[in-house]
């Protein structure tokens, strides 16, 4: 995958949320049993038979299930991929309405190793962040999309004790053809968007948001753009 790929930027502004104070705490928003079984599909179609689903017992607000795509030769890699989010209809500032950007699902690849089952920070923070970003937008009254910024911790502190990981950026996600997975159309006027969670450590996202986002990805070299998380992979801005 190419860097230009990777980094197309939209003219979108990037943000950094720190904090959330709940909004509409007593309101609910879910898709249509019509919208989720377009949107499984859609997802099946763009990143591979979903294996099964992480169920979400307790929804306060918005159901956020995440599909779990296992493995293959192709692509030796998880993916996860929200299903939920998009039910929310985001704060999209009215010069960008235009774009239909108010609606995301979001998504994470993991190594093939990755210990799913695991409830310990070092194996749960990709699912436990997935969730916290699906959620994000709701809680804040604002929105998320290409090229924003996300800290997992009010404290700047690292996501796990098995990495220094301690932020994200969202890109534009790729599917099983590499290419990116373009939005699906649910009906007239609602579109969701996918966007992958790139880990960044501290140093990247200051970077990031004292430059830009294409700044950040020429210094990142091409083998670790791949999205597969690696806990381990080089700070290039250290």
């Amino acid at each position: 995958m190419k860097k230009k790929i990777l980094c197309v930027f939209i003219g979108v502004i990037a943000m950094l949320f720190s904090g959330c104070s709940k909004k509409n705490k007593d309101t609910h928003y879910f898709y249509s049993e019509k919208e989720l079984d377009k949107l499984e599909e859609y997802i099946s179609a763009s990143y591979g038979k979903i294996e099964y689903v992480l169920h979400e017992i307790e929804s306060p607000d918005i159901h956020l299930d995440v599909m779990v795509i296992k493995p293959s030769e192709d692509q030796p890699y998880y993916k996860l991929v929200t299903m939920g989010a998009g039910a929310y209809k985001m704060n999209v500032p009215k010069e960008l309405k235009s774009y239909k950007l108010e609606r995301a699902e979001y998504v994470i690849f993991l190594p093939k190793d990755w210990n799913l089952e695991s409830k310990t920070d070092e194996g749960y923070w990709p699912i436990g962040n997935l969730k916290m970003v699906g959620r994000l937008a709701m809680y804040t009254d604002s929105w998320l999309g290409f090229g924003h910024t996300i800290s997992a911790n009010e404290d700047s502190s690292p996501v796990a004790n098995n990495t220094e990981f301690n932020s994200f950026v969202l890109l534009r996600s790729i599917g099983v053809d590499n290419q990116i997975v373009e939005p699906l159309s649910l009906r007239i006027g609602k579109k969701i968007n996918f966007y992958q969670l790139y880990p960044l450590y501290q140093e990247e996202l200051e970077f990031k948001l004292e430059n830009s986002l294409d700044d950040l990805c020429e210094k990142i070299d091409e083998k670790d753009l791949d999205f597969v998380v690696n806990i381990n992979r080089k700070n290039y801005c250290k």
